[in-house]
């Protein structure tokens, strides 16, 4: 397959334009019917790459440590997500447990491996192996994160059972909050960027030449 890479074909009536240098916080939409081809990439590639760095930290503390501890009557009890996921397990409830499994730890994890794994080689201007791969396996792991529902799940669980036992926050629970926030801004990103990241000419940073 021959790669072209100064063009681009609109997703909405597949009419093929020649790709034009966008200068920052320009858009680039179909003559024909309208639709966004590209944009400005931005300084998205510097600014991604430490939120992601950062999300895998909170990712490994969310993960390692309990989420809540809940006292009654002299008895604490505490979990970890994977805790969790097992007692949903040996309760019957499998097929919920590997949704929560996949939704809140493999597709998240997943998403934010690939991301390191691409903008690494590529801020040193390097293309890595299985690239166009990944990038449309991130786009379709995308939906499937769910992290934030999780923790409102938590949140509203943690409501309930305050009335009938003394319930102490975990350092997971504030890993969930800051990783749901750092979630937000890395998966902001639009994958489309990584191939204007892979095609533009060497030395080029950001749409400005160095």
């Amino acid at each position: 397959m021959t790669e072209v890479p100064e063009t681009v074909v609109c997703p909405g009536c597949d009419a093929v334009f020649s790709r034009a240098r966008l200068k920052p916080r320009e858009v680039s939409r179909c003559a024909s019917c309208g639709t966004e081809l590209y944009r400005h990439a931005g300084d998205q590639q510097r600014r991604i790459l430490p939120l992601t760095v950062a999300s895998l930290i909170m990712f490994a503390i969310a993960n390692l440590f309990p989420i809540v501890e809940i006292e009654l009557q002299g008895l604490r009890s505490q979990t970890t997500l994977a805790g969790a996921v097992l007692v949903l397990s040996q309760e019957g409830m499998s097929v919920v447990a590997l949704l929560v499994l996949a939704t809140t730890l493999l597709f998240p994890l997943m998403q934010l491996c690939i991301l390191a794994y691409l903008l690494v080689p590529l801020s040193r201007e390097h293309r890595p192996a299985g690239f166009a791969i990944l990038v449309r396996a991130m786009q379709m792991l995308r939906p499937w994160g769910m992290i934030e529902v999780f923790l409102l799940g938590v949140l509203v669980a943690i409501v309930k059972l305050s009335s009938m036992a003394t319930v102490v926050t975990g350092p997971a629970l504030w890993a969930f909050v800051a990783l749901t926030v750092l979630l937000t801004a890395v998966l902001s990103f639009n994958p489309n960027a990584f191939w204007e990241m892979t095609f533009r000419p060497p030395g080029e940073t950001d749409g400005e030449t160095a």
